[in-house]
């Protein structure tokens, strides 16, 4: 059996990587290289039970297992760790009391004070998301899957009855027994092949930083105040290279066609340095070693898109995970993975991701 996924983010190789672990043939089709989109630029954060009393509480749970027992059992390593996450405040236009900072990391600005202990070393952690990717993809690969470079530009059917039969890769045929969308908010285009509800892109900016000054393990969930009484939400996670992720500063603006033109928008990426900077003193002196922005899909819903496409015979989609991407990518993997080749997910429910709750998009709607 061959199956071809589309799209070579953290859940297309994590697809891969189970499939492979049952020896099926595993053909990823990605056009801007292994986490070249939110998979290589997001946080990586991880957190066992922020989903509880939703829909995705299960996924998350078992996805949050997988984490540490993929990074136990390989040899590759992918920045994974535990971490104390807190929510903080820091307001430029408030004098904080003389207790505000007890409680908080040496590295953070004295001005700021401590909301509430958000998560210890049991219940979060995280993942350099683009290792991360990229390491489930080569141990993939090393079992029998194989990366295709091209873009997906349709479908392939049988001229015979309309089966399903592959997809195009830059117009060529390319065969397969089942078809995966797993392209991020690019599984957009898949609803002019597909019935498919909308996917949308939510932006993000961040940067990350390497200071000469050591950075705890304290993931950061901030609540910011500007000096004109702006307010924003960035969130701070060091990682176990040295290096320190910094995100914040959402927009909607329009996702390109292709996922190499995404580009900060005008001034964030400076505003959020600065605001970097008020977080923490040793942020403002430290490289930039990365200045990015990236989309994460999302759905009308707010729940991702994970089961088979209805109506369409061997035809699957992955997407629409919002900000928890990396999170639930093993389990969507593996749950996947039982769906395509068992019938059915074992390990998690996947009906409250059924796509079929949504309506899907009218043919048509989608501008490239």
């Amino acid at each position: 059996m061959r199956v071809l996924i589309c799209g070579g983010g953290a859940i297309g190789a994590c697809i891969a990587y189970f499939l492979s672990l049952r020896r099926i043939e595993a053909v990823v089709i990605e056009r801007a290289g292994v986490a070249g989109a939110a998979s290589g630029k997001s946080g990586g954060f991880l957190a066992l039970d922020w989903c509880d009393g939703t829909p995705l509480q299960w996924l998350a749970r078992r996805s949050f297992a997988l984490h540490a027992e993929l990074a136990a059992h390989s040899p590759r390593q992918w920045g994974y760790r535990r971490l104390e996450t807190l929510a903080i405040a820091l307001s430029a236009r408030r004098r904080p009391g003389p207790s505000d900072s007890a409680g908080l990391p040496d590295w953070v600005a004295r001005e700021a004070r401590l909301r509430q202990r958000l998560g210890t070393t049991a219940t979060t952690a995280q993942v350099d998301p683009a290792q991360f990717t990229r390491a489930l993809m080569d141990a993939a690969i090393d079992r029998g899957a194989r990366l295709q470079t091209g873009s997906v530009t349709g479908l392939a059917r049988a001229p015979s009855n309309g089966r399903l039969t592959g997809v195009l890769v830059d117009g060529e045929a390319i065969s397969g027994d089942a078809v995966v969308i797993a392209m991020g908010p690019w599984s957009v285009l898949a609803c002019e092949w597909l019935p498919l509800p909308a996917i949308y892109g939510l932006k993000g900016h961040s940067l990350l930083f390497r200071s000469r000054r050591p950075i705890s393990a304290h993931a950061l969930f901030v609540e910011y105040e500007a000096p004109d009484g702006a307010t924003d939400a960035p969130e701070v996670f060091p990682r176990a290279d040295g290096t320190t992720y910094v995100c914040g500063l959402s927009s909607t603006a329009p996702v390109p066609v292709d996922p190499a033109a995404v580009a900060p928008d005008r001034g964030a990426l400076e505003q959020l340095r600065a605001i970097s900077a008020s977080l923490a003193p040793a942020l403002g002196e430290a490289e930039i070693v990365a200045a990015q922005a990236c989309y994460r899909p999302v759905t009308a819903d707010g729940l991702p898109l994970i089961g088979r496409v209805p109506g369409i015979e061997a035809a699957y989609v992955a997407t629409g995970h919002s900000v928890w991407g990396m999170l639930n990518a093993p389990a969507t993997g593996e749950a996947m993975a039982e769906l395509i080749l068992d019938g059915e997910a074992g390990a998690v429910d996947l009906s409250a991701f059924d796509p079929a709750r949504l309506p899907p998009l009218p043919a048509g709607a989608v501008r490239a």
